[in-house]
């Protein structure tokens, strides 16, 4: 299960920044290997005060043991051909590390692995990069593979992820007051990409666009809706509009009931707690005299959303095939070698 992890403790804070500001699949910075630590470390004291007011550290693993659990056992009633199943969690800067989970896997004598993103919506900085750990891995130990490998590396409309969307946003929707309940705006909000990523040819906006259109389906278009964008960093251009310009710009126009929905990040974490919940409803709603503003709850620990997890790796164990026909796809202006061979690595794999 494949995700960026988040800090459990406001000490792991500077080592959560320091790998990745050091990813190369998810930024080019001159000079990175001097100018990331440099980065991490002067940002470490703020982003630890952002983790002390959510609880002191990321609930990201919490909920990912959650829903693994919950998959597995779903598996092992559904598919006793190929039970029994196990979960390895693999965060890309936090541990358990994607490298260490391999190794783990490699020791237990696992014979068949899937690579399932916890991202539903692809990009090459997210699940990219993780894929692309994995392929280093072997790489950089000049060893093949002890186990079949294949990946489940986007699913952005899958019926029961829709669902999952489609009843927290209803379950929110009955908290507004009844006579504001038809004039709420609706703020599908994903985390942002430089716009150098975007004009590369990353999938990631059309697929979260994707997302959105089969969830307000699904509502009926109900209320009336936007795809906003979060936590751009720095001074580069990003994908937009931004979500706290869109809060400001809708009070500004006399839209004063929102509600937030976290579309791209399925668990509580930094960008749900604190940027959303904080920053943005209690801060920013205050400041712009937003009458009600509500986010939407993350699936967390939604049993529905671990039967969407199940379904997908039953789906995909019984399609025999390595990936998706996507992921043999490299973006258009892709700059980075790293991404064309990790794509081969996993589309080659014999799964029989």
């Amino acid at each position: 299960m494949l995700n960026m992890g988040g800090p459990e403790k406001l000490e792991d804070v500077h080592d959560f920044l320091l790998r990745l500001f050091m990813d190369t699949d998810l930024m080019k910075l001159p000079v990175q290997s001097k100018l990331g630590p440099f980065i991490a470390k002067r940002r470490t004291p703020k982003i630890q005060e952002q983790y002390s007011k959510i609880g002191g550290g990321s609930p990201i693993k919490h909920w990912t043991s959650m829903q693994g659990e919950g998959m597995v056992k779903l598996l092992d009633e559904a598919s006793p051909d190929t039970a029994p199943h196990k979960f390895y969690i693999g965060f890309r800067y936090v541990n358990p590390l994607t490298e260490d989970a391999i190794e783990e896997m490699e020791k237990d004598g696992v014979e068949r692995a899937v690579a399932f993103t916890q991202y539903p919506q692809y990009s090459c900085s997210t699940t990219g990069s993780s894929l692309n750990g994995i392929y280093r891995y072997y790489r950089n130990r000049g060893d093949r593979p002890k186990m079949r490998w294949s990946v489940i590396d986007r699913w952005p409309t899958h019926p029961l992820l829709v669902e999952c969307f489609a009843e927290h946003i209803q379950n929110e929707l009955l908290k507004f007051p009844e006579d504001k309940r038809e004039d709420v705006v609706i703020l599908f909000s994903a985390h942002s990409l430089p716009m150098a990523v975007v004009n590369r040819g990353d999938p990631y906006p059309q697929e979260v666009g994707a997302t959105v259109q089969r969830v307000m389906e699904r509502l009926g278009h109900c209320n009336p809706y936007r795809l906003v964008w979060q936590s751009r960093v720095g001074p580069m251009a990003w994908l937009g509009p931004q979500t706290d310009e869109v809060i400001k710009g809708l009070s500004e126009r006399g839209k004063k009931n929102i509600l937030l929905v976290p579309i791209a990040f399925t668990s509580d974490h930094i960008e749900t707690l604190h940027e959303l919940d904080i920053e943005y409803a209690q801060v920013l709603g205050e400041e712009c005299g937003v009458e009600n503003i509500r986010r939407a709850e993350s699936l967390n620990g939604n049993p529905l959303f671990m039967r969407a997890l199940a379904d997908l790796v039953q789906s995909h164990l019984k399609s025999n095939e390595p990936c998706s026909r996507q992921l043999t796809l490299r973006c258009p202006l892709c700059t980075n070698p790293t991404c064309g061979e990790t794509k081969a690595f996993f589309a080659s794999q014999k799964l029989s």
